[in-house]
């Protein structure tokens, strides 16, 4: 017998943790070409409540489903040769204790430790700040980058690869802490705090020579403004709307599709697992810097299945401070 987390009712508006419901499951057994997976850590991302609103690039999340998400976990019993007990894995699974996982859905992981890191700069928040800044903004020693979002699970990552490559960094986050913190603790060369007033003026002031690569995490208006000072053939990596998600009437930038014509701007939309065949670089350049002390692993662990719900509401209110996830179990021996 193991717990689970169901989603009681789809949101009409802001996502709260009454939506969920905690549940009491018998433990499944895995079929052929099936593995049942022990839950040590669930990652917690904006794009869990994406996909409550429809099809995505996955399939929708209904009321009545046990909640979706990516996992790190240890094999407890196999229906498939490739995987055996105590097999450490990540994947897509489930808000749940115990989970059966498609094999094929399935990456065997390494005897890191702690195994969260394979959650933060090693896993599914690493990956996407190095694939969307790499792979798809393209970077140049010298240019300026600006993330939004910048305290959040990917865009910690993001500033400190673009540093690593030899960048300015510039994040916008919430909060006048959490702007000292990027700087002050991560290296960033500048932080704006959008609540503070004028995020155009400000913007302006931390970016005088404009805005080579935008890296988009939250959409709408923040994403409004960055375009006004993007340099001649800049680039803008879409990775999500998070000021979207909880909006009845979401909004969008108006100089769309303007400046991109006149500024000859390019943007593209990414999602981490379009360059899988780029992750072994990845976590290699990855690990490195880490080792060199050039990226700092910031993580932001809740404790217990019980909260993963609250943890998700919080996220989406900008209440973590580096990569979020829930502990479910222990790190295996």
């Amino acid at each position: 017998m193991g717990r689970q987390v169901i989603i009681q009712e789809l949101p009409k508006g802001e996502l709260t943790a009454e939506h969920f419901s905690l549940q009491d499951a018998p433990t499944p057994a895995p079929g052929e070409g099936e593995v049942l997976v022990r839950t040590c850590l669930i990652s917690i991302d904006a794009a869990n409540r994406a996909w409550m609103q429809g099809a995505t690039y996955r399939e929708a999340v209904k009321a009545g489903d046990v909640m979706h998400g990516y996992i790190v976990g240890e094999v407890i019993r196999s229906g498939d040769p490739a995987f055996k007990a105590g097999d450490l894995v990540e994947g897509e699974g489930r808000w749940a204790e115990e989970v059966i996982c498609s094999a094929r859905g399935l990456q065997k992981l390494p005897a890191h430790r702690p195994i969260s890191h394979q959650v933060s700069v090693l896993g599914i928040a690493g990956k996407t700040a190095y694939h969307g800044l790499v792979g798809v903004g393209l970077p140049k020693p010298g240019e300026t980058v600006v993330v939004s979002a910048a305290a959040g699970s990917v865009g910690i990552f993001v500033g400190q690869i673009a540093k690593a490559l030899g960048c300015r960094a510039v994040g916008i986050a919430g909060g006048a802490e959490k702007c000292a913190w990027l700087t002050e603790e991560l290296g960033f060369d500048a932080a704006i705090d959008y609540r503070g007033g004028n995020l155009f003026r400000e913007l302006k002031a931390a970016c005088p020579d404009g805005v080579d690569i935008y890296f988009d995490n939250v959409g709408g208006e923040i994403l409004e403004t960055v375009l006004f000072q993007m340099n001649m053939k800049g680039r803008v990596v879409c990775c999500g709307a998070v000021s979207q998600y909880n909006a009845t009437a979401p909004t969008g930038p108006r100089n769309l599709p303007g400046l991109v014509v006149v500024k000859r701007l390019r943007m593209e939309g990414f999602i981490v697992m379009d360059f899988e065949d780029q992750d072994a670089k990845a976590v290699a350049d990855l690990s490195g810097w880490v080792k060199d002390g050039q990226v700092k692993v910031v993580e932001d662990i809740v404790e217990g299945l019980e909260n993963a719900p609250a943890a998700l509401v919080g996220l989406l209110a900008g209440a973590n401070r580096g990569k979020r996830m829930v502990r479910v179990a222990p790190d295996p021996a």
